[in-house]
């Protein structure tokens, strides 16, 4: 029996990358899971493509398309959860973006571009997870994407850095608010992880002539990692997948660092 059989799971963010790892590696244990992402087209295709692990798991599978922005669209989202597989037990707020600019550079536009999906729709995504984990009287846990990025600053990625020093805040005043409904609040904190949004940040990188190469920002990043080499998504879901499961019952409030050593806390 795997160690989420039976629960009810909701990874956003999981067209791709990290969440999308996270939703598979839940399947692989037994749990029904949502993935959900702002990209309706593309997470029905991934949901599509995991009907198969879902079965041989004895799990389900369903894909949303959400906003995380917009309070409406998650509470629609937890409905229609709840509504294909009769409660909801993990709420996964994975879905993150991040635009580099130089600190002299940023704008109002990209801070809140970042924030609002970063900060703001976490925020939203805990609020409306714990309602529905207290309505049914069960407990829950809610587990939020940090970084390495929410324990130091980085020059040209300063919203981001925001954003996700932002995401440890909420982790630590929800797990204290929570904790009376039996609901606990964790995260983790990857560090450089080769997925779509490092080969966006790269480009971006490249554009605003911090690096000079295709590749360059993430060989730079990756020689300050103890392990030697940067993270799959498949690093990650070890932690994840714990943190879903009863193993980390008596975990809350706290950040679990998956950076390979990069970032010594």
């Amino acid at each position: 029996m795997g160690r989420v059989t039976g629960r009810s799971c909701i990874v956003t963010g999981a067209a791709q990358g990290i969440g999308r790892a996270i939703g598979e590696a839940l399947l692989d244990e037994g749990a029904d899971v949502c993935f959900a992402d702002i990209n309706g087209d593309k997470v029905a295709k991934v949901a599509s493509e995991n009907e198969t692990r879902a079965k041989k798991h004895g799990g389900k599978v369903l894909s949303c398309m959400v906003d995380v922005t917009q309070r409406e669209q998650v509470v629609a989202m937890i409905s229609q959860t709840v509504d294909a597989f009769g409660k909801l037990d993990v709420k996964f707020n994975n879905a993150g973006v991040n635009k580099p600019m130089n600190f002299l550079d940023v704008t109002e536009q990209n801070w809140k571009f970042i924030m609002d999906i970063n900060a703001l729709g976490v925020m939203i995504g805990m609020q409306e997870a714990a309602k529905q984990m207290i309505a049914q009287g069960t407990g829950g846990k809610i587990i939020n994407t940090a970084s390495i990025a929410s324990r130091q600053g980085f020059d040209n990625v300063a919203p981001y850095c925001a954003s996700k020093f932002a995401v440890v805040a909420l982790t630590q005043a929800g797990a204290r608010d929570f904790a009376k409904h039996d609901i606990t609040v964790t995260g983790f904190a990857p560090g450089v992880v080769a997925t779509e949004m490092w080969e966006d940040v790269d480009r971006s990188l490249m554009e605003m002539g911090a690096s000079s190469r295709p590749g360059e920002a993430m060989e730079e990043f990756a020689t300050g990692i103890l392990k030697g080499r940067v993270a799959q998504p498949a690093d990650i879901t070890g932690t994840t997948t714990f943190l879903a499961s009863s193993d980390s019952d008596y975990m809350t409030g706290q950040i679990v660092m998956i950076d390979g050593g990069m970032t010594l806390v």
